[in-house]
């Protein structure tokens, strides 16, 4: 029934809601309360329960007490999906697309043909899916695989799916945690045409900057609480992050400025040479000693990315040399560069890094069963014993080494993949966006593990386009379009990096003049 009044009511208003799992509290009557139209930002750090109140307004999971209503009407009875995606959609920061099938496929997932029986038309369908991305100006082609498309595409395809269905209320789970500055700007201009169409968003980002360029609104949960709701012009980021840590907000240290600065003759423990990928770098060269964190910065179409995993075995170069303590890694082999001493954490951790439904311990030693018994055997006490150690080490916040890593909140989760990299004692860790979608309390810590490793007489790489990631680098080497454009020590200004990422030519002294006098 349409409501002929014209002051709408709230899109989604939950109250007092409460939800245990065992002896942990996710949620103490919490509530939220989000205006048609509105973009409505929700921020706290990991484990302040902003996953089980999505996983809740999304009709994933009742909550144990308290009301939920959207347009007013009490929420669609539980498994009731078509009735939930008619009113509420989420694109989580872990991608629900399904990689093997194509796009076209994706978008209309569970409703390909208009009546029961009737048979797919797979031109029909690949007709009404580039009718519908067009619409949201989505540039993927609708044939293509999903799992050949960026995470950027990838992230589009899922908010246009979400629209699709009709709901006018959706929530994004760090949408912008893979997307480069364009990426970002082409989707906060997308969500405000939404906006004024009355579509409401639930905003969830780490990104302090983004909430305030995008929300009007911001609540604040901490420890399963909910602690202030307020416009966002009143509430200041420095108001913002006491009410996330319930505590003053300290300058915090970028570890590097403490760190003691490497022995400019300490022996290289990684050296690229003449690293050609073809399509994404050219000629590339970059060495990193032993007690030293490099930066490899660069927006998404840069290579970084691909570089640092072409470290890690991932890829296979035309050209070009990589070598470990001195020993040459044969290249396009993850084993070789594994048994070369080269530690991966890999961007996507819900794609590459972790097995949700495996506990927390064997996630942690994916890569040591050889160090943990004879012959392949994996030994359960001594892999828990070694869980334990690497839990303890990294201060992982999980009830135990048998807790699936599914119920982790995202920096635990992060924490895993990091231990697991870290369990064969790697010459070299390769940290790709280590932080990404992770609380800054989560960041510091995680940062910190990874100074560690330079501090025991190692070498990192943390290949990043996040400034509070490259401030924890000794050396900074910035790439665009494939090429080293600029190398800058300890001291730089966000400007100058930011401008060498996004190929603006900087004044910096240290840039290297690439020959176009």
């Amino acid at each position: 029934m349409a409501d002929p009044s014209p002051v709408r009511g709230p899109v989604v208003e939950a109250d007092g809601i409460s939800k245990r799992f065992g002896a942990t509290v996710a949620l103490s009557h919490a509530r939220i309360r989000v205006a048609a139209g509105e973009s409505h930002a929700l921020v706290g750090r990991n484990g302040a329960g902003k996953s089980t109140l999505v996983s809740i307004l999304t009709g994933l999971q009742p909550a144990d007490t308290g009301t939920l209503h959207f347009d007013g009407v009490p929420a669609p009875a539980p498994g009731d999906t078509d009735a939930w995606r008619s009113r509420v959609a989420c694109v989580y920061q872990r991608s629900t697309i399904i990689p093997a099938l194509s796009v076209a496929e994706n978008l209309f997932l569970n409703r390909h043909s208009g009546g029961g029986l009737r048979p797919i038309s797979w031109r029909n369908l690949r007709r009404r899916a580039a009718e519908l991305l067009g619409e949201y100006g989505v540039e993927v082609d609708p044939a293509a695989r999903a799992e050949d498309l960026t995470v950027e595409q990838r992230q589009f395809v899922e908010i246009a799916r979400a629209l699709s269905f009709g709901a006018r209320f959706i929530i994004l789970d760090e949408p912008t945690a893979k997307l480069d500055a364009r990426g970002i700007e082409r989707l906060f201009g997308k969500l405000r045409e939404l906006q004024a169409q009355g579509v409401a968003f639930l905003f969830i980002s780490h990104h302090l900057k983004e909430v305030y360029e995008l929300c009007s609104t911001i609540t604040v949960y901490r420890d399963a609480r909910h602690i202030v709701t307020a416009p966002a012009a009143e509430l200041g980021q420095h108001a913002l992050v006491e009410a996330m840590t319930g505590e003053s907000a300290r300058a915090t240290s970028t570890a590097a400025a403490t760190a003691a600065r490497p022995a400019a003759d300490a022996p290289p423990l990684l050296e690229v040479d003449g690293l050609t990928l073809p399509g994404v770098c050219q000629d590339v060269a970059v060495t990193a000693r032993a007690g030293e964190v490099v930066g490899l910065a660069g927006a998404t179409a840069s290579g970084n990315v691909q570089l640092g995993e072409t470290i890690a075995g991932l890829h296979r170069p035309r050209a070009g040399r990589i070598s470990v303590a001195g020993v040459p890694v044969r290249p396009g082999r993850v084993p070789a560069a594994l048994a070369a001493g080269v530690g991966l954490v890999p961007e996507d951790r819900h794609v590459q890094g972790l097995v949700p439904q495996r506990s927390v311990a064997e996630n942690a030693t994916l890569t040591v069963g050889d160090q943990l018994g004879p012959f392949g055997t994996v030994l359960p006490s001594r892999t828990r014993a070694f869980a334990q150690r690497m839990i303890t080490d990294l201060d992982i916040k999980t009830p135990g080494p048998a807790t699936p890593v599914s119920a982790l909140s995202g920096g635990n989760q992060q924490k895993v993949v990091i231990a697991r990299a870290l369990a064969t004692r790697p010459h070299v860790l390769v940290a790709i966006r280590p932080t990404n979608g992770v609380d800054i309390k989560s960041k510091e810590s995680l940062l910190g593990t990874v100074r560690q490793v330079a501090a025991e007489g190692k070498t990192a790489l943390i290949v990043s386009d996040e400034l509070d990631d490259l401030r924890a680098c000794d050396r900074v080497v910035a790439m665009f379009h494939g090429r080293i454009v600029a190398e800058f020590d300890r001291g730089w200004s966000d400007e100058e990096l930011v401008a060498a990422m996004e190929g603006v030519a900087g004044t910096s002294d240290t840039k290297e003049d690439h020959g176009h006098h």
